[in-house]
């Protein structure tokens, strides 16, 4: 006998929701989906009427569903927002080449406005480029740091009051446990802020000159493929050829176990990083600007900046972990002892 769909009581179900545990039909689901998202904007106060607001888009699950989702909530609730997309061409063959061309179908297929920005044309450098350089250990912290100044970069060029990522609950509780295994408390104390930078939530900045904003937060990665697919969405499934080795990855194949254990463990990771007191004493960083790029920053330079400084120099661990702190003695332009050159030239294949 076929179980019946608990939302109407009516139509079969076709699912079961990882999330709640609810059995419902294709139309339940959707609506139960959106309508989440749709508290989740609400309760955070993430737009106001009449704002230019620009979707991330990588042609992937999360961000292609956000877009979707996006143009299907501001049509139905008014919120009066423009939307665009803005994606980031980090120049990797095969790769990302391939996604935007979903991008594309995208942009064709909600009618929106799309502008895309490469590594190539900000930096001088695309990651086959930087990959060649660095090798594949530290290949993703470059990327990291560049797609972040770069969709700000791109932002500007949309004069766009808001940035949408694709950033679901998984994300996040991943992004907790980073932190907390590197003792990063800066990082910790804002990773679950909905709203960051431009004077986000709580007051708490993230780097951004313009504010982002995580539509998604706290929607299940399994919910989004599930909608993805039910809904028949034109996304882009192939994994990034440079991540397997990411450090994410630990913290995602841990992340899974417990909710293999306990499904409720992502949402209480979250949860616990959003209570997070830090303790009296603890030095914050002191955000300011970048005295090379003018982008905002903790420090003299922003890590943007040293590191394509590492790479321009062809001393590609420069900015990467313990050899950071080489870098004011190279841009001070005083010479480097024979080891220090030798351990910022090594690269790790």
């Amino acid at each position: 006998m076929p179980v019946v769909c608990s939302g109407c009581e009516g139509r079969p179900a076709v699912l079961k929701r990882p999330k709640t545990g609810h059995s419902l039909c294709r139309a339940c689901f959707f609506w139960a989906f959106e309508e989440e998202v749709h508290q989740t904007v609400l309760s955070a106060r993430l737009f106001r009427p009449g704002e230019r607001v620009g979707i991330g888009a990588s042609g992937g699950k999360d961000s292609t569903v956000l877009a979707h989702v996006m143009k299907v909530l501001n049509e139905r609730y008014s919120y009066g927002l423009e939307l665009v997309l803005l994606s980031v061409d980090e120049g990797i063959t095969g790769y990302r080449d391939d996604s935007l061309e979903t991008v594309r179908r995208n942009q064709q297929q909600y009618s929106l406005p799309l502008e895309v920005v490469s590594y190539q044309q900000l930096y001088g450098w695309t990651m086959d480029d930087i990959v060649r350089q660095v090798g594949r250990k530290n290949n993703c912290t470059f990327c990291g740091v560049f797609r972040r100044q770069a969709l700000d970069r791109g932002a500007m060029m949309l004069k766009v009051d808001k940035i949408c990522t694709g950033h679901n609950a998984d994300d996040v509780a991943e992004t907790v446990l980073m932190n907390v295994l590197r003792g990063d408390i800066a990082r910790l104390r804002r990773c679950t802020a909905i709203m960051t930078g431009g004077g986000g939530e709580e007051g708490v900045g993230d780097g951004g000159v313009i504010p982002r904003c995580k539509p998604l937060k706290y929607a299940y990665e399994k919910e989004i493929v599930l909608y993805a697919y039910f809904n028949k969405l034109d996304y882009f499934s192939t994994e990034c050829i440079y991540s397997p080795n990411a450090y994410r990855g630990h913290a995602r194949a841990f992340l899974k176990d417990l909710e293999a254990v306990r499904p409720s463990s992502i949402v209480d990771v979250i949860h616990s990083g959003e209570n997070l007191c830090v303790g009296v004493g603890v030095r914050m960083p002191v955000q300011g600007n970048c005295t090379r790029c003018g982008y905002i920053s903790s420090q003299k330079l922003c890590k943007a900046c040293v590191l394509l400084e590492g790479l321009n120099r062809g001393l590609p661990k420069l900015g990467i972990g313990k050899h950071q702190r080489l870098h004011d003695k190279i841009l001070a332009q005083e010479p480097l002892s024979e080891k220090e050159e030798r351990k910022l030239r090594a690269v790790d294949f």
